[in-house]
């Protein structure tokens, strides 16, 4: 059997979700602080095709 990969792009360090703000119990989910939202934003930008 073969080995599934996954390749990286580096992008984890300017992810959305790598700086939490809060977490909301209720949903299970993280709220990204707005700092991390913004320079996610800005890498999507600069990284458009």
């Amino acid at each position: 059997m073969t080995e599934n990969k996954v390749k990286s792009i580096g992008a984890e360090k300017t992810a959305a979700w790598a700086e939490k703000a809060c977490w909301d119990p209720e949903t299970n989910v993280t709220v990204p602080s707005e700092k991390a939202v913004v320079e996610a934003k800005e890498w999507v930008e600069e990284n458009q095709k």
